[in-house]
């Protein structure tokens, strides 16, 4: 058996994109999981992802609109994600929120 590095590049590819494919699927199979709790937990969510994808297109010479990888990311519009599916943040999420960017605040 190989490791991943000894994989071509091709292969690599699209391993990683099957993974980042089955990624949105579980977080679309989970919608109660809110971003603010992703970010919580691990400093990302939906909408760091949407980011990453305009920036990896950037640095690959193309196009690609925020709204658009958004939507892709989401399934759907936002707007109509974040009105079926977003809720209010607690006081309780707010501040685990804070306490995790000052933690990061402090690594700096």
């Amino acid at each position: 058996m190989s490791s991943f590095n000894e994989l071509d590049q091709t292969t690599r590819t699209e391993l990683e994109a099957a993974a980042f494919r089955r990624l949105l699927q579980h977080l679309d199979d989970n919608k109660d999981v809110q971003n603010i709790d992703l970010m919580i937990l691990a400093d990302f969510c939906r909408n760091c992802l949407s980011k990453w994808l305009v920036t990896a297109a950037d640095e690959q010479g193309k196009a690609l609109d925020y709204d658009a990888a958004r939507e892709y990311v989401y399934g759907m519009p936002y707007s109509e994600w974040k009105a079926h599916y977003q809720g209010t943040a607690t006081p309780e999420q707010l501040a685990a929120l804070e306490a995790r960017q000052a933690q990061k605040k402090a690594k700096e």
